[in-house]
């Protein structure tokens, strides 16, 4: 088990109270302690001679497969993509700027809202994403949403209410954002991805015969999730595209600035901010339990937007977007990217590593950056169901590219079986155990071959 003071500091509580919860459960027979050796799980007990959460061979108890995205697998070891470590969030120094928000902000912050978003959290989002991303926005071109999936719907019930009927979107992507879409009433037409990105030239008016408007979703600084950023000429494409066809595009901006081997690809909003929505969260570079996200809207969706969030009545909470136009003021944000930034980029090295060095033979695909990796094993390896059976039983959770996790990947073309793994998701104190278990794991499967 992690050291007394390393989870104290993980779950954000007294170290004396770590210490009277481990000296409990030695008491009770289910933990053992030795000087110099550490804490660790007593190999038994009267009730369960295999140890509580175990089968009768010794391993993790495994109950069907890894839940809904958001939920938290009964395994040791979730390395599944799409969360930032929960573990690192900045208590202090969000408690501190809640502090200063609650002595200084007028009593009017507890009324009604205009539904848009706090003017002052927007003032600094603005500058923010201009300074870091190079996005071009005025406050009041911005509204703060629940997250990347209402902002999606938001856009497209603008965009059907606009008269657009078929919206183009990578493929594979997550599923939930291609029934957002087509819940708006919307017709999805894949684009494949290949190591450039998305394939822009020739699909998308091929594939949309009325030559009406048009909606795109790109991820273009780290495309969910192949891994790959979207190439400077097919940037170029596609802002030339979205001229011509009078097409609206959505840059899902999830994870921009985790980038490790330079510095971070700046916006495609900044090359055409009348074409292209900027959609953010601070879901990763914060936690998602905050649900605050942002829209950067060019004029022609404005009052869609807007009007579309009035009348749903659709709220964020002022005071949390209050504390975080404080954390950013305070340099409180940057300095909490900048930290996590070291820490994924010295998870990633540590996994790309250990996979050269005791799995040869698979290979680490996609750019350095963001929350995952693309893990791509050899085709006559066992594939990715198998593979992932294989972890749940060794309590690992696992998604595979073109499994139940991102079913269209299957139906772009040949390509190697894969795990999509999220580094970033365990706490700090098992990341090491966790890259062992999936190394372990890979190289049992899948012998060295000389």
């Amino acid at each position: 088990l992690p050291s007394s003071r390393a989870l104290a500091r993980d779950l954000a509580v007294s170290r004396g109270t770590v210490v009277g919860a481990y000296n409990q459960l030695i008491a009770e027979g289910w933990l053992t302690a030795a000087h110099g050796s550490g804490t660790i799980v007593a190999g038994g007990s009267v009730a369960d001679p295999a140890g509580p959460g175990t089968s009768s061979g010794g391993r993790p108890t495994t109950v069907g497969a890894p839940g809904p995205r958001g939920t938290r697998p009964p395994f040791p070891f979730d390395l599944r993509p799409g969360r930032p470590d929960l573990s690192a969030f900045p208590r202090g120094p969000w408690l501190a700027a809640s502090k200063r928000v609650w002595a200084t902000a007028p009593r009017d912050v507890l009324d009604y809202s205009d539904g848009l978003g706090d003017p002052g959290l927007r003032t600094q989002l603005a500058a923010y994403l201009g300074r870091v991303r190079g996005v071009r926005a005025e406050p009041d071109q911005i509204v703060v949403c629940g997250g990347f999936i209402e902002g999606l719907a938001l856009v497209a019930n603008a965009l059907a209410g606009l008269g657009t009927r078929t919206v183009a979107m990578e493929d594979p992507c997550l599923p939930l954002h291609r029934r957002i879409v087509t819940r708006a009433g919307l017709e999805v037409v894949g684009m494949p991805v290949d190591a450039e990105g998305a394939v822009i030239d020739g699909l998308l008016v091929n594939n949309v015969a009325d030559g009406g408007p048009l909606g795109v979703v790109v991820t273009p600084a780290h495309q969910h999730p192949r891994g790959v950023a979207l190439s400077p000429a097919r940037r170029a494409a596609l802002v030339a595209l979205a001229r011509e066809r009078d097409a609206i595009v959505v840059e899902d901006d999830y994870d921009g600035e985790f980038r490790y081997d330079r510095e971070p690809v700046g916006a495609l909003q900044g090359l055409a901010p009348d074409r292209v929505v900027y959609a953010g969260t601070a879901s990763k570079t914060l936690a998602p339990a905050l649900r605050l996200g942002w829209l950067v809207l060019p004029e022609v969706l404005l009052r869609p937007v807007q009007d579309s969030l009035v009348a749903r009545g659709w709220q964020r909470p002022v005071i949390d977007q209050l504390v975080l136009a404080e954390l950013i003021a305070s340099g409180g944000y940057d300095r909490q990217v900048r930290r996590m930034r070291l820490r994924y980029r010295r998870r990633r090295d540590l996994l790309v590593t250990e996979l050269a060095r005791r799995a040869p033979t698979v290979r680490v695909a996609g750019i350095a950056a963001g929350l995952h990796v693309i893990v791509e094993l050899p085709p006559d390896g066992p594939g990715e169901l198998a593979t992932i059976a294989a972890g749940l039983e060794r309590g690992l959770a696992l998604y595979g590219l073109a499994t139940a996790d991102y079913p269209h990947a299957r139906n772009v073309g040949p390509h190697r079986p894969a795990l999509v793994v999220g580094y970033a998701t365990p706490p700090e104190h098992t990341y090491r155990a966790a890259v062992d278990a999936l190394v372990t794991l890979l190289a049992d499967l899948i012998p060295t071959r000389f």
